[in-house]
């Protein structure tokens, strides 16, 4: 028997589970943490071959139970765990295992792949991590993230960064080269100190004047290089910092906009936010000023040690002697230091998303007089925020001042030396001037290097955060031989599952065809499916099995951009932009004209509105076109979607926002946009799906009914039932 499944994830130590040998090469596995009385220990189940394994470390037997003694299989959610569970030929149910949370996503995966193979389809390859827990350490991820901070590489992580200064390789080394200046200047000046004070200010014999202003000027002379020289490396420094941080916010957003929608709705909107702004910023903070600042730090440690060390090596021994512990300190405590200012970040990005929420939904918070709850709901974030970094000052504040006595112990150790040789008379004055001033000057660095640890985790942590998106696999990439072509808008499903979570299915098996020219009607209660097959025609998401084919190509074959070109979409939340409206209808073809962008408001029902604004198509509408009406908005959208002349058009409630009256008003106008053109229709009123070619009923994930209007009214089923329904509130309304 050999090992198959590493599950150091669920323990800290490294268990390892065995397995029947016909067993150990399973596709489908998962993990399980809890026994009946939810106590932990470690459990893993596999399918193999018709048999579903299971074994933990309460018992050394591995319990088997054939497939074809199930009917089901399923996951349940309970508070806190979720239990794997199967009803067998005899319709009663058993609980296979239970887990916490961490092994959610795996073990809803391995029961969608088991009923899936029941049924006897191949089951499809899953890609993505479904751990919620670092697979090393055993730390559970923070939402929406698959990086855990206690593992990850911090020196792999620098090594990345450092390709984003390599264009401005130039200017960075010339600002070194003015390091290397500097820090030779600063080690000359304690020299000419020495010469001011022993041979002018303390000499037995008269000095000459000249001797004397040469000196002053050499210490002006070095004084006014040092200023020129910061003022010409700053400059480099801003400029580079300034092209790298926009650089790194353009590619990080660009990359977020390549992910799919799945991808960024694992996301808070003020979490990506706060990435491209701050992070990226603190990125280039430490590209521009921490580590040019680090080598400058460190040629003056190496130079100012070479020159105390042949001055007098006991003496600077016992003045660097602190270093080794203070080191070891910060060594030892980087793990813990790390943790303090992730929480920090993480409490920003969640008051950035609370701050999102509250701006996005003013009108919610103002209809429902809940200002005073949302300023305590923000101000609770606040107030976290300001505890943690609180805490972290404090925690600096409580460290910082024993390093830093215990680091300026060695400046005693030089007054009491330099004092005993003065009044022996074996050293100057000078000779101590420039022995104390090459020990501050080692100071400062080491004095730098006791912060370094803070800010370096600040921005690493930032750095992290940034190279997780741009580490992210894009779900829904395009072939290196894409298609490019206009599209008829034949539309055929083959079997085509789909499931937002992988432990579920929303769409199950379903076949239909579209042809060109033709409007499919869909229909179904809530939550049946309605909406996620036209985002599956948007290419918004991909199947998990099955086939989805524009004029018999599989819609993958498509490059992206291809396809959402020649679809005109009208969705059930109508989205504006800040700006005017006539940006908000040119949005969809931007090179459109002015006579094309009125032409198309006018089949849309609304150039009778906006001219009657007192701006007319230059009327600015606020975020999300807050100052307009629904229907108003509603008929931008769909003016939006005329000018598109779209292949295929979609529609979703496209006129749910608009009264009775002007519903009839566009009815017209938008029968003659769907003419020849392939058009699917989501509707809840369904008196405005009568014209379409056909109608779908979807219940369950499946299509129960397919037809035209007058055959499902035949056929007396759900949808007539649902037709029926209707008419009786209208009605009830009259």
């Amino acid at each position: 028997m050999k090992p198959i499944v590493n599950t150091s994830w669920l323990k800290r130590n490294e268990l390892k589970l065995r397995f029947p040998e016909d067993a150990r090469e399973s596709d489908v596995y998962f993990a399980y943490s809890l026994n009946k009385n939810n106590e932990l220990i470690v459990g893993v189940c596999c399918y193999n071959d018709g048999v579903l394994y299971r074994t933990d470390t309460e018992s050394e037997e591995v319990y088997t139970l054939s497939l074809g003694d199930i009917k089901s299989v399923r996951c349940v959610t309970y508070v806190g765990c979720i239990a794997f569970e199967y009803t067998d030929m005899n319709d009663v149910e058993w609980e296979l295992c239970r887990a916490g949370m961490e092994c959610r996503l795996m073990m809803q995966n391995a029961a969608k792949q088991i009923e899936v193979i029941k049924e006897g389809r191949t089951p499809p390859k899953t890609v993505e991590n479904l751990e919620l827990c670092c697979p090393k350490c055993g730390a559970p991820y923070r939402s929406g993230s698959n990086i855990c901070l206690e593992c990850s590489d911090k020196k792999g992580m620098i090594k990345r960064i450092l390709p984003y200064a390599a264009p401005y390789w130039k200017p960075l080394l010339f600002s070194i080269l003015l390091y290397f200046a500097t820090t030779g200047v600063a080690l000359i000046t304690p020299r000419i100190n020495k010469i001011l004070i022993d041979d002018y200010i303390k000499a037995e014999a008269t000095p000459l004047l000249g001797g004397f202003i040469a000196v002053i000027l050499a210490l002006v002379g070095v004084s006014l290089f040092n200023v020129i020289s910061g003022v010409i490396r700053n400059i480099l420094i801003v400029k580079v910092g300034n092209n790298i941080s926009s650089e790194l916010k353009d590619a990080l957003f660009k990359k977020v906009q390549q992910l799919s929608v799945a991808g960024i709705s694992r996301r808070s909107a003020g979490e990506l936010i706060t990435r491209i702004t701050s992070d990226t910023v603190s990125m280039m903070e430490l590209l521009t000023d921490t580590m040019p600042t680090l080598i400058q730090q460190s040629l003056v440690f190496i130079g100012v040690g070479v020159m105390m060390f042949s001055m007098n090596w006991q003496l600077t021994l016992l003045i660097i002697f602190p270093m080794p512990f203070i080191m070891f300190f910060f060594f030892s405590t980087r793990r813990y230091i790390n943790r303090r200012y992730h929480r920090q970040w993480q409490s920003e990005s969640e008051a950035n998303t609370v701050l999102h929420d509250i701006f996005q939904g003013i009108r919610v918070v103002k209809v429902f007089g809940m200002e005073e709850y949302e300023a305590k709901r923000f101000d609770k974030q606040i107030k976290k925020i300001s505890e943690i970094s609180a805490s972290n000052e404090v925690f600096w504040q409580l460290i910082m001042p024993p390093i830093n006595l215990l680091m300026s112990i060695g400046e005693f150790f030089i007054l009491a030396y330099a004092g005993s040789k003065i009044i022996d008379g074996t050293m100057t004055l000078g000779d101590m001037q420039v022995f104390l001033s090459y020990a501050a000057m080692l100071y400062g660095p080491l004095r730098w290097i006791s912060f370094l640890p803070r800010r370096l985790t600040r921005q690493l942590t930032s750095a992290q955060k940034v190279f997780e998106i741009m580490d992210e696999k894009i779900d829904m990439v395009d072939l290196d031989d894409s298609i490019e072509r206009e599209i008829d808008g034949d539309i055929t499903l083959k079997n085509a599952y789909f499931g937002y979570d992988k432990g579920e299915y929303v769409l199950k098996d379903i076949s239909l065809e579209v042809k060109q020219g033709e409007m499919l009607g869909i229909v179904g209660r809530s939550g049946v499916g309605k909406s996620t097959l036209i985002n599956l025609v948007m290419r918004l998401y991909d199947l998990d099995e099955g086939n989805l084919l524009i004029d018999d190509i599989d819609i993958r074959d498509y490059s992206q951009h291809c396809l959402r070109s020649q679809i005109g979409v009208v969705l059930q939340e109508t989205f504006l932009f800040k700006g005017t409206l006539y940006k908000n209808i040119a949005y969809a073809n931007p090179n459109a004209t002015p006579d094309e962008v009125i032409k198309a408001a006018k089949l849309a029902n609304a150039h009778q509105f906006i001219m009657k604004l007192p701006d007319g198509y230059n009327t600015m509408v606020g975020e999300r076109g807050q100052t307009l009406s629904g229907g108003e908005r509603q008929r931008i959208a769909i003016a939006r979607a005329v000018l598109r002349n779209p292949k295929i058009l979609i529609l979703d409630e496209a006129t749910a926002s608009l009264d009775t009256e002007t519903e009839k008003l566009i009815q017209d106008s938008v029968a003659a946009l769907t003419k020849d053109r392939t058009t699917l229709a989501i509707a809840h009123r369904l008196s405005t799906l009568r014209n379409c070619t056909k109608l779908i009923v979807l219940e369950k994930g499946k299509i129960e009914e397919m037809g035209s209007h007058d055959e499902l009214m035949r056929k007396q089923g759900r949808y007539f039932d649902l037709v029926m329904a209707q008419r009786q509130i209208s009605k009830f309304k009259k």
